[in-house]
């Protein structure tokens, strides 16, 4: 802390060198400026309005700060379930030394952002489906956090101890830890996760929320991960073969039974010169994932974005891009649009009734030559907001 001669903090002086300085105190409560672990202080609007030079779309970048902000991944939501606050994470006011920081919600009303977890939470919150709740876990326990009263105490300003926000659903068996990705079952009433196992195995994991039991549903002999729930039907997971690149069969599913009993079976099952990666689940009955076309000896193959139908097997290929394919997908539930983004991070909208492609935004990747490169993904989501008994799909 720099002080002056008096001995003063000159960070808190608020008159300085006969300045009055105290009308401009609020940068003290950006996000850029401030680097404490406050759980439910609000930040101000740091969103920035640009207009793409090449489609001439409006963008509105929500973080502009110095650190390290990231989006949750594509396979599980990102906004309340009112579509009032999307959730990020970001490496200020790091919790340990790995500096994984904390989640922190931003309104979309007005951008404010407000920090959402804290001292040892980290930043893995799986959201709520319908209900504005969350769930974490914090040294071996799922614990659920009413994201919802503390969101709306954050806006009146009266957050209280963060405690009074969690409750305890389970303590997991000593020596498990949930290394695969976790899914929220479609009622909210399970968590579903993979972990590893001994000599390269994998597990797939239920925790009972009535209960608290976690039940060990299947086992697998490879690396599990990228694990997520189906958010329209109950007891239904799917999960990918992870080997940090082409895996000889990357995705699965799994089905709990009502009786308990499970069916575990691949998902398109791929030929050796295929390249499947990036699933994730579009409606009830229907997937969307990518096959790749980055490699020359990949192309001996039809490639794009695919839908396929769980009940029957059937697979469409819903278009490709030209230069390395597409490489994320998202699609709507009905089955009219979806978005895929280029390895130079150009997004494209897809509409799958008539094939037509349209590029929504460009050049996020300015300096990639191919899909490996340091420069991160898009990540796309279409979110699935709730609004009283219907349900409607947001683009973003």
């Amino acid at each position: 802390c720099i002080r002056d001669r008096f001995g003063t903090p000159l960070a808190l002086a608020q008159v300085v060198e006969g300045i009055d300085c105290s009308a401009r105190s609020n940068p003290a409560d950006t996000f850029e400026m401030t680097g404490d672990d406050v759980f439910g202080k609000r930040f101000a609007s740091e969103h920035l309005t640009l207009i793409d030079e090449v489609t001439g779309a409006e963008i509105i970048a929500l973080t502009t700060s110095r650190h390290q902000n990231s989006k949750v991944y594509q396979t599980h939501p990102q906004w309340t379930p009112d579509g009032r606050y999307i959730i990020f994470r970001s490496s200020r006011g790091g919790n340990d030394e790995s500096r994984r920081g904390f989640s922190y919600a931003i309104s979309m009303e007005n951008y404010e952002i407000v920090q959402v977890t804290t001292g040892d939470w980290g930043n893995d919150l799986h959201l709520g489906w319908k209900h504005n709740l969350a769930w974490f876990f914090e040294n071996g326990e799922l614990k659920e956090l009413n994201l919802g009263r503390l969101l709306f105490d954050s806006e009146q300003g009266t957050v209280g101890k963060p405690s009074s926000y969690c409750r305890s659903i389970a303590t997991l068996p000593d020596g498990l830890s949930p290394s695969g990705g976790v899914g929220l079952d479609a009622n909210e009433q399970r968590l579903f996760f993979a972990a590893r196992l001994p000599e390269g195995r994998s597990g797939i994991f239920g925790i009972n929320f009535a209960t608290g039991e976690t039940t060990q549903l299947f086992e697998v002999p490879f690396r599990a991960n990228h694990l997520q729930a189906n958010p329209y039907v109950s007891g239904e997971i799917m999960y990918c073969w992870e080997t940090g690149g082409d895996a000889p069969q990357r995705m699965w599913y799994l089905a709990v039974q009502p009786d308990g009993s499970v069916e575990n079976r691949p998902v398109y099952v791929e030929k050796p010169t295929e390249w499947v990666t990036h699933e994730v689940f579009v409606g009830p009955d229907h997937i969307m994932f990518n096959v790749m076309a980055h490699l020359d000896r990949l192309r001996e193959n039809p490639t794009g974005i695919f839908t396929l139908n769980l009940r029957t097997n059937e697979h469409i290929n819903r278009g490709q891009i030209g230069k390395g394919g597409y490489w994320h997908c998202d699609g709507t539930r009905d089955l009219e649009w979806a978005v895929g983004d280029s390895f130079d991070g150009d997004l494209y909208r897809l509409n799958l009734t008539t094939g037509e492609s349209t590029l929504l935004t460009t050049g996020h990747r300015p300096d990639s030559e191919g899909p490996f490169t340091r420069e991160a993904h898009s990540h796309h989501n279409i979110c699935l907001l709730y609004t009283s008994d219907a349900a409607d799909d947001l683009l973003c």
